[in-house]
């Protein structure tokens, strides 16, 4: 069953160290199997909806959703951040 790594980034602290991960996560997590289907600001909101940045990656499973995310190169991608934002990242099993 597939499954989905979502991220919203609830506020940037550090552009510059935002980049410097994107740099590194992207190829990072394609490397382990993901596929990124959506990214950047919403074009619509509703309800408490934030115009926030969203993230949405596309894994074979969950187990290698977790399995990219715990990888040494996205590990040197979360060193890179260092606290250059405030996000909220979750794995959510896809329903095929």
């Amino acid at each position: 069953m597939s499954a989905y790594w979502v991220t919203t980034y609830r506020e940037v602290l550090n552009q510059d160290k935002v980049a410097a991960y994107a740099a590194l996560a992207g190829p990072a997590l394609e490397a382990a199997g993901g596929t990124f289907v959506a990214r950047g600001m919403p074009e619509q909101v509703y309800e408490e909806g934030a115009e926030t940045r969203v993230v949405v990656i596309r894994f074979d499973s969950v187990q290698a959703a977790r399995d990219a995310h715990d990888s040494p190169a996205y590990a040197e991608a979360l060193a890179a951040l260092d606290g250059g934002a405030v996000r909220d990242m979750r794995i959510v099993p896809g329903v095929d």
